[in-house]
């Protein structure tokens, strides 16, 4: 037996007469010709495939091919591809298969779904097996306008055919490798009265994690570094006109990153603690862009940073204009985020708390040296009375020094 590796036509003309002389003979099963019949099918498959590399299928052909075989007209195609202009836009080439009709071509008609997922805009999915999660219920439209879905073109009924894909082409990249189910029922401690949408709020989620992808903190986090301390002194950045932007580039030299996106409808939320792959992120929405709140919340999620965020509680969301769901875990983080901002020693015998006036506020900021606007939310908190300093507080937004 003398095989060698083909490397020009005259071998390959030489191995093809050898394979046919070979298969002549019909050599007994496991003889020395056997073994070298199957060993030169090999070597004469390999240059093949070198000088001519497979011819990728045609998904169109392939069921054009099927309607021929089993003899079906387009309108057979109605239950796998739908009304018949989208069959007729797909057979001419006008609009793509989407997961959807690929999976039902692949159950309805037999065609391989490796034949038709080349035709298909997005294929990071298990053709084979049912989708974990109904794509039309994600907030499309939205998620459309912040450009989730790049250049996308179509009209909404187009967007909701082709839910499954776009969602899957967002989300691919953003997941944690080879634990996307997990991620996706990841445990979520929530603080709100009211349920908040779960596609949406898995939406805004992952909106987060690619800002934050895309501006990473320069450092690593690492557990210990906010302290009480750190909080206060981080705090007192808020006396400063651009106090957010200065908070955000201190977190940042912490390990941590600070990424505002704003909320989802249906998903009630102010702000979040999350983790992305080890990596701690604060996301705020910005619902309520008041000063006093943009600094509350950034505390409160800090304060989950540094005592409730880990592996086995990667996230917690809060709407904290929720009075429920005062458990442990939430009156801590709002103990921790008030002491940080006015400590309760002082704000019981501060003349701010029942004067409401705006010198005693302006006065216990400079104490404290913070923003006037934190002591008044104080105020306007404990009192339930959001008349008081609203013409103040509607000057100061947090969100201009996020643009």
């Amino acid at each position: 037996m003398n095989i060698k590796i083909i490397k020009s036509s005259d071998d390959y003309a030489q191995a093809m007469a050898r394979l046919n002389a070979l298969m002549a003979i019909d050599p007994e099963a496991g003889s020395e010709k056997d073994n070298e019949l199957e060993l030169l099918a090999l070597v004469i498959e390999d240059y093949e495939r070198k000088i001519a590399p497979p011819v990728t299928p045609d998904p169109i052909e392939a069921i054009l091919f099927r309607m021929d075989q089993m003899n079906l007209a387009r309108k057979d195609l109605e239950p796998y591809i739908g009304s018949i202009s989208k069959i007729s836009e797909v057979l001419t080439r006008k609009r793509p298969l989407s997961l959807s009709m690929i999976r039902r071509l692949h159950s309805g008609l037999g065609i391989p779904a490796d034949v038709l997922i080349s035709g298909a805009e997005n294929s990071q999915t298990i053709i084979g097996e049912e989708p974990e999660m109904d794509y039309t219920k994600f907030p499309l439209k939205e998620m459309l306008e912040r450009g989730c879905f790049g250049d996308f073109k179509g009209n909404a009924q187009r967007l909701r055919d082709y839910a499954e894909d776009m969602v899957l082409k967002f989300m691919h990249g953003l997941l944690p490798k080879q634990s996307e189910p997990a991620f996706l029922r990841a445990p979520l401690h929530q603080r709100g009265t009211r349920d908040a949408d779960g596609h949406a709020l898995l939406a805004w989620r992952l909106c987060v994690i690619k800002k934050a992808r895309a501006n990473p903190a320069p450092r690593e986090y690492k557990k210990g570094t906010i302290t009480a301390k750190w909080l206060k002194d981080l705090a007192r950045l808020s006396a400063f006109e651009d106090g957010p932007r200065l908070a955000r580039e201190q977190l940042g030299m912490a390990g941590i990153t600070l990424v505002v996106e704003p909320h989802f409808k249906g998903t009630y939320l102010d702000g979040a603690a999350m983790l992305d792959e080890g990596r701690p992120i604060v996301a705020m929405t910005l619902r309520h862009d008041h000063l006093d709140n943009f600094w509350f919340v950034l505390m409160h999620e800090l304060a989950h940073v540094a005592k409730h965020l880990d592996e086995a509680h990667p996230l917690f969301t809060d709407n904290l204009d929720s009075p429920d769901e005062q458990d442990r875990i939430e009156r801590e983080a709002d103990g921790i985020a008030g002491e940080a901002l006015i400590p309760q020693t002082v704000w019981e015998k501060a003349a701010a708390r029942t004067s409401h006036q705006s010198s005693d506020v302006i006065a216990l900021a400079e104490k404290l040296c913070i923003h006037p606007a934190i002591v008044a939310g104080r105020v306007r908190h404990e009192t339930k009375n959001f008349r008081l300093f609203a013409k103040q507080l509607a000057q100061d937004h947090a969100s201009r020094h996020f643009i």
